[in-house]
């Protein structure tokens, strides 16, 4: 079958279950799309082969025996940022170009006990800071649907890998947005669960209290089905929230859009820099929900100007402390040749960490030491909890909370971006991680240059089923989801 990289994860699981395929016979069909097509989009860091070929066997055994998962079988790439036991995990940075990693991250470890198959890992920005995956130290991925275009970030790899049909659904981190924001330059969905939702244990950690892992795949139920496999409580997290887990699946239909009261905050619609064409594609899916019944609600959302400045004091400040591990000691990229112990510190640093990375360290580093920590890192938690209250005040009068994921399209590769702009382009995704929240993006349309734009769902605190559900619902009443860039097209 030539088509195999077109069916949903519903038909992939239907599929293998009546056994119209194999397993073995899917994961060759995506190698072989990788080995064909990713020269061109520099999705994947590592391709695993050999071990994916020896699952897809497992998997296909399981399957006779009656033993499967709803997901025994199906391909799935991760993140460079998850630790996945004997194989490479560089967190895009030279810093851990060497760096095999003795154990498995729980998410990859439940993706394994899940039956899914891993194609690989994918290419991220250096330690997921940025929003473009140029940053990376084995180049910058394309963007399928313009290849002179970025795919976004930090999480770029797992949304072109997606988007070119090199695996049928990834796994992503989101920090500041770095699921939502290169889904939306992808066209695919992606999910950022309530922060504890999904465990971080082997997840390797750019800023802790912000961190959150989550699905990207082409629709809310594709997300669901990896959701499913991904959420739950993890004893070695101590961030990971001792909750009940939903059928995300199950409940796909199960938050009525009837009746839904969506906000709109009056300040995310008027933000200078925000493109007209993205403005006009997100106010067009949101009279799309009114219109299946839905209630547009205006909304005040007072912190707005207080979010890039709280983000880009908090997040360094732990990307600073979490960054000392990296020392060329005892793991990753240590210099040649150093004179003093002093030497090695600076010089493995200086050569193992990227210019975004170095920046963000001296920036951490700056808010918190002596004579600076109150005036700026502790008062930057202050305002992360007015605007955390901010989000709560206004979940009293609507269910979830609706933004564009980005104020534009895809960025051109090279555009060279001053670090204050690039910030800037994280305005809308930034304040759902400070305050913790669940929000998932949506692809809307296409601007002038047939580029995608996504629409953000912002939800109260535990309400990922509620969020799938309503775009799922959308996606019924759409086919925005269903669009493929020309490359994906393309059969191996």
């Amino acid at each position: 079958m030539t088509d195999l990289h077109r069916l949903s994860i519903r038909e992939l699981s239907e599929g293998l279950a009546e056994a119209k395929f194999s397993s073995r016979e899917l994961t060759e069909h995506y190698l072989k799309r990788i080995e064909k097509i990713d020269a061109q989009v520099q999705s994947y860091v590592t391709v695993t082969p050999e071990q994916a070929l020896a699952q897809a066997d497992a998997a296909d055994a399981a399957i006779k025996a009656g033993h499967a998962s709803a997901l025994t079988g199906v391909p799935i790439a991760h993140k460079d940022i998850f630790c996945t036991q004997g194989i490479k995990t560089t967190a895009g940075s030279k810093m851990l170009d060497n760096f095999i990693s003795p154990y498995d991250a729980t998410v990859v470890a439940k993706a394994k006990a899940a039956g899914l198959v891993t194609l690989g890992k994918v290419n991220m920005d250096e330690f997921a800071m940025g929003s473009t995956s140029e940053s990376s130290y084995f180049g910058a991925t394309k963007n399928p649907w313009a290849l002179d275009h970025v795919p976004g970030g930090s999480s770029g790899g797992s949304a072109a890998a997606v988007a070119a049909d090199l695996a049928p659904f990834a796994t992503g981190t989101d920090t500041g947005g770095s699921i939502r924001q290169p889904a939306s330059f992808c066209g695919l969905t992606g999910l950022k669960p309530t922060y504890g939702r999904v465990s971080r244990f082997g997840m390797i950690a750019y800023a802790s209290s912000l961190d959150q892992g989550g699905p990207m795949a082409r629709s809310a139920e594709d997300c669901a089905y990896l959701m499913n496999v991904m959420a739950g409580h993890d004893a070695k997290d101590s961030t990971s929230v001792q909750k009940d887990v939903d059928d995300y699946v199950a409940n796909l239909n199960g938050t009525s859009v009837k009746g839904l009261r969506i906000g709109i905050p009056k300040q995310y619609f008027n933000v200078q820099g925000l493109d007209a064409d993205v403005k006009t594609r997100v106010e067009e899916s949101l009279k799309k929900l009114e219109e299946m019944g839905a209630t547009l609600v205006e909304i005040d959302l007072t912190m707005t100007d207080a979010y890039v400045p709280t983000y880009y004091l908090i997040a360094p400040a732990e990307a600073s402390s979490n960054l000392q591990r990296f020392d060329g000691v005892r793991y990753g990229y240590r210099c040649e040749n150093p004179v003093d112990l002093m030497d090695l510190y600076k010089r493995s640093r200086s050569e193992g960490f990227g210019p975004e990375v170095q920046r963000r360290i001296l920036i951490g580093t700056y808010a918190l030491s002596a004579g600076y920590y109150d005036a700026y890192y502790v008062k930057a938690q202050k305002v992360r909890r007015l605007i955390q209250q901010d989000f709560l005040k206004a979940f009293e009068n609507v269910d979830v909370i609706a933004a564009p994921s980005a104020p534009t399209t895809a960025y051109r590769i090279g555009a060279n971006l001053s670090p204050v702009e690039m910030y800037l382009g994280d305005i809308y995704t930034i304040a759902v991680n400070l305050a913790g929240l669940p929000a998932i993006n949506a692809p809307v349309g296409f601007d002038k240059d047939n580029l995608p734009v996504g629409l953000q769902l912002i939800g109260n605190y535990w309400s990922e089923s509620q969020l799938l559900s309503v775009i799922h619902q959308y996606q019924q009443a759409t086919d925005w989801h269903t669009k493929r860039a020309a490359i994906a097209e393309e059969n191996a």
